[in-house]
C-alpha cells in the first residue's frame, strides 16, 4: 500500500523513480480506508534528505499511511529552505490537539550538549509528554533516543572516547519480541555519534527490554512499556551514501573523523559503499507499524488505548 503524501513533496519525484508506490493527497480523499496517521519530528539539519530516507522505509508496508510533519519553533532551521519548511511542516503548537498512530523523532547534531542546554529542550520535553497521551507507539532515533532515555528514565548519556562512525554489527536478544522477528542472529546499522547511553545502565532499569546489542556499538535497540516506545541508538534509515558524506563533511570542517568503518570496501573512499543494512531496516519499520502501530491503535483517534488526555487548560 502507498505512503500518503503532500502533493508537492520534492521526495515524492525521487520516491517514484524507485519504484516506491506514493499517493497524493487527491487521489487519498477517494480511498475508502481509514489510514495510518504517522507524525514525524525532523529535527535533522537536512530534512529533506531525512524525509525521504524515512519515506523509504515506511513504504514496505501493506498499510497505507498517511505522513505529517512537525518541526521544532524554537529553534531556527538554516539548512532547509523556509518556503520548504513553510509548504510541509506544522508546529507543535499548530498540531498538538492531534493524534496519531505513530510518531518518528529523528536524530538532531546537538549531542555535545547538555540536554538542558539544547535550545529547544524545553519544547521538545513538552512533546515527550505530549506523546503519552496522543500516539500510540513511538520511535526515538539517535539523539532522540538517548534524550527520550533521559527524560523519561533519568539515564544519562556519556562522551566516548572518539566518535563511534560506521557500519557495525549487533546481535539480536528476546528473539520473541514481535519488533526483532525475522531479523538475523546477528545484523548491521550504521552509527554517527559521539556519545552513548551506558548498556549496563539500559540493562539495569527495570522498565526497558534491551532487543539487540553490539561490543563496539552497545545497545542498538531497546523498548519499553512493551513497544509504546521505541528506542534506536543508530541511523537504520540511511541510505548509501550518508556516512561517506558526513565523512566529507567532517573533513572540510577539519574535525579529524576516520574513515566510517566497515563503510567503504577495503577503506578506500573511491570505491562505492555496499548497502548492507537495508533489509533489517525494512524489516524494523514493517514490524514497529504492523505489531505496535497497527494491530495497538484505536479505529477512532478521538480516543488512545493508552494514557490520560491534556487538560482543557493545557498549553504548549
Amino acid at each position: 500500500m502507498p505512503v500518503k503524501i503532500p502533493n508537492d513533496l520534492p521526495a515524492r519525484g525521487i520516491l517514484e523513480k524507485e519504484n516506491i508506490f506514493v499517493m497524493d493527497e487527491k487521489r487519498a480523499i477517494h480511498q475508502d480506508i481509514r489510514p495510518i496517521q504517522i507524525c514525524i519530528l525532523n529535527l535533522m539539519p537536512l530534512k529533506e534528505d531525512t524525509e525521504l530516507q524515512i519515506l523509504r522505509e515506511l513504504s514496505n508496508t501493506p498499510l497505507q499511511i498517511d505522513v505529517s510533519f512537525m518541526r521544532i519553533s524554537s529553534h531556527e532551521s538554516t539548512h532547509t529552505s523556509k518556503s520548504h519548511l513553510d509548504s510541509f511542516y506544522e508546529t507543535f503548537e499548530v498540531m498538538y490537539r492531534r493524534k496519531f498512530d505513530g510518531l518518528i523523532v529523528t536524530g538532531a547534531p546537538v549531542e555535545l550538549l547538555e540536554f538542558e542546554d539544547v535550545d529547544y529542550w524545553e519544547e521538545i520535553s513538552r512533546i515527550f509528554q505530549w506523546s503519552e497521551s496522543h500516539v500510540t507507539s513511538t520511535i526515538f532515533l539517535c539523539w532522540a533516543a538517548q534524550a527520550a532515555l533521559y527524560y523519561f528514565y533519568g539515564l544519562k548519556k556519556r562522551l566516548l572516547p572518539e566518535k563511534l562512525f560506521g557500519v557495525f554489527s549487533h546481535t539480536v536478544y528476546n528473539r520473541k519480541t514481535p519488533l526483532v522477528r525475522g531479523f538475523d542472529d546477528c545484523f548491521l546499522m550504521p552509527h554517527s555519534r559521539y556519545t552513548e547511553v551506558a548498556t549496563q545502565d539500559i540493562a539495569e532499569c527495570g522498565e526497558l527490554t534491551v532487543l539487540a546489542q553490539g561490543e563496539e556499538a552497545g545497545v542498538a535497540i531497546c523498548m519499553a512499556q512493551n513497544g509504546r516506545k521505541v528506542f534506536v541508538m543508530g541511523h537504520p534509515e540511511y541510505g548509501r551514501t550518508q556516512l561517506g558524506r558526513e565523512y566529507e563533511r567532517d573533513k572540510k570542517k577539519g574535525l579529524g573523523t576516520a574513515l566510517p568503518r566497515n563503510y567503504f570496501p577495503e577503506d578506500n573512499p573511491v570505491k562505492k559503499p555496499l548497502l548492507t543494512w537495508r533489509a533489517t531496516a525494512n524489516n524494523l519499520y514493517t514490524n514497529w507499524l504492523n505489531y505496535y502501530v497497527y494491530q495497538s491503535t484505536p479505529y477512532n483517534l478521538d480516543g488512545t488505548p493508552f494514557g490520560e488526555e491534556l487538560p482543557d487548560n493545557y498549553r504548549y
